[in-house]
Formats: structure tokens, C-alpha cells, sequence
């Protein structure tokens, strides 16, 4: 742990009235030595800035040069001034690399605060992800089984649906491990695959794009998230009937006809859109969320053109 120094004008003072007790001393006493002076600009050296350190230490150098040779062998001879200021030079440099050594473990111990902060924000965003819309897929699918099973009309139907369920669970479960260990990769591909078991599940009719080649590659995971994020949003808030998935190469929208959707969502200022709004900084793009003016919700992550031109 690094103690904090004390007050500049602390630090100053104590110079200034430890160079003075030197110069009195060396002036009052009839063989007081210049040697006096490395004592202080020593102090200097560890305790003020290299300004102050060069002013005070500087001038009282300049100062018994001009004494040493106008009083000859009375204070000290040319060559111990020699040796003074060689002293004074070294132990200033020294001075200057304790403080840099100083510093340099005060930047590493913030660096390493901000590694472990950007590391709890990286696995509460990524957790928020996952199972936001996992246990929220696997909620919708569990009432769908349960609704099919207590009107009997289509048992294979709700054996499929437990059966998705636990393979959502299991999948889930892997994802966390897998993001804990940040190998987590995710593809767009899959959440579409994933968002169109989810709102068929859901009763929500769906308008998907059947592919993703238009789509950037390197922007596919990020708009996975987008994607994974907004449809979650839909299912938990929306009562939409419909949405819709558009993609570009540097764009995509999802749309929803609902009463909520994502600006319903009680996290709508939270982890949720704030994540995804992290995440396409990174990148170099924006997030747009609104109401439509024809009712329903709006979502639209769009990368900045500057990074079409970069490429």
C-alpha cells in the first residue's frame, strides 16, 4: 500500500527552512563546508517536484560556486564543489527514479482496479445475456408443454417440448461455464435459429431472414447479442403477435407489434440495453430503441459508416 505524501506546501516549507539552517551554518561558521549542502539536496530530491527541486538545489549550487571562489579554501576547495554537485546531480536522479517507481506501481494498481471492474461488468453483461433469454425460452417452452398436456389433445407434442427444454437447460448451463472461462463465442446464425423456436414457442408469428451471409462477419456476434437481447424483451414484455428481423451488412432491426416490447422492460435503462449499447461501442456502432408511432417497438443496431470505410 503507498502512503499518501504529504502536502506540497508541507514538503516546501521544510525544505525551505532546512536549506536556510545550511546557509547559515556555512556562512557563520569560518570553516563551514559546502559538503552541507547535499544533506538538503537530498531532502529536495525525494520530497518536491523536479521544479522545485531544480530551482531550490539549482540556485544554491549557482550560489556556492559564486562562494567557493570568492572565498577560497574558507568554505571548500573547487574540487570538493566539483564533488558537491556530482553528489547532488546523482541524488537526483535517484530521487527522480524512486518517484517514477512510485508511480508506476500507483498506475499498475489502477490498471489492475479496472481490469477486475471491466471483468465483473464483462460477466454480469454476459450472464444477463445468456440467461435472460434462456430461462426466459424455457419458461415459454414450459408453458406450452404444460398448456398441450392439460388439454390432451397432443402428447408427442409436449414430449417435444420438455425434451427442448432440458436441452435448452443443459445448453444454458454449458454457456455459462463456457462464459465464466470467456470462450463463449456466439453466432447469429444460431440465435436466429434459437429466436424462431422461441417465438413459435410463444405463438408469436415470426418474419426471419433465412440467412446471414449479408451480414458482415465480423459484426455477426455483436448483432447476435442484439438479436438474442431484443427477442428475449419480446417474449417477456411485448404481447406481440408479430415480429419481424431484418439484417444489412452494417445494420439490423428487429420489430415487434406489442404493447411494451423492449421500452417496457423494467431494465430498459439497465443491464439489458446498456450492455448491448457496450457492446456495439465496441465496434464502432450505436443502438436505437423507440416506440413506433403505429404501436409496437422498435430496435435497431446500426455500425457507424466510418467503420465501412476503415475496411
Amino acid at each position: 500500500m503507498l502512503l499518501r505524501p504529504r502536502p506540497l506546501a508541507v514538503r516546501l516549507s521544510f525544505c525551505l527552512v532546512m536549506l536556510l539552517l545550511a546557509w547559515l551554518m556555512l556562512l557563520l561558521e569560518t570553516d563551514g563546508s559546502v559538503y552541507l549542502l547535499i544533506y538538503v539536496v537530498t531532502v529536495m530530491s525525494f520530497a518536491l517536484p523536479p521544479i522545485w527541486t531544480l530551482a531550490l538545489g539549482g540556485t544554491s549550487l549557482a550560489a556556492a560556486v559564486v562562494l567557493v571562489l570568492l572565498q577560497t579554501g574558507q568554505h571548500g576547495s573547487p574540487g570538493d564543489l566539483a564533488a558537491v554537485i556530482g553528489v547532488s546531480s546523482a541524488l537526483f536522479s535517484i530521487g527522480r527514479l524512486i518517484t517514477t517507481v512510485r508511480s508506476l506501481r500507483a498506475a499498475n494498481q489502477e490498471i489492475a482496479t479496472l481490469a477486475v471492474t471491466a471483468e465483473r461488468e464483462r460477466l454480469a453483461r454476459d450472464l444477463h445475456d445468456i440467461l435472460g433469454h434462456s430461462l426466459t425460452t424455457i419458461t415459454v417452452k414450459a408453458g406450452l408443454a404444460r398448456r398441450v398436456l392439460e388439454t390432451g389433445n397432443d402428447p408427442e407434442r409436449a414430449v417435444t417440448e420438455i425434451g427442448e427444454v432440458e436441452g435448452l437447460a443443459r445448453s444454458a448451463l454449458s454457456d455459462v461455464r463456457a462464459t465464466v472461462s470467456d470462450y463463449r463465442e456466439v453466432s447469429l446464425s444460431a440465435e436466429l435459429v434459437g429466436a424462431k423456436a422461441a417465438l413459435r414457442a410463444a405463438d408469436i408469428e415470426a418474419e426471419l431472414p433465412q440467412a446471414v451471409d449479408n451480414v458482415r462477419p465480423e459484426l455477426q456476434q455483436t448483432f447476435g447479442y442484439v438479436l438474442r437481447e431484443a427477442v428475449t424483451n419480446v417474449l417477456r414484455h411485448a404481447q406481440a403477435r408479430q415480429v419481424k428481423v431484418r439484417f444489412g451488412r452494417t445494420w439490423l432491426e428487429i420489430e415487434d407489434d406489442g404493447v411494451g416490447g423492449v421500452g417496457a422492460a423494467p431494465d430498459a435503462s439497465g443491464n439489458g440495453l446498456r450492455g448491448l449499447a457496450e457492446r456495439l461501442a465496441a465496434v464502432g456502432g450505436t443502438l436505437h430503441a423507440r416506440q413506433r408511432a403505429d404501436g409496437g417497438f422498435l430496435v435497431r443496431a446500426e455500425v457507424k459508416p466510418a467503420l465501412e470505410v476503415a475496411s
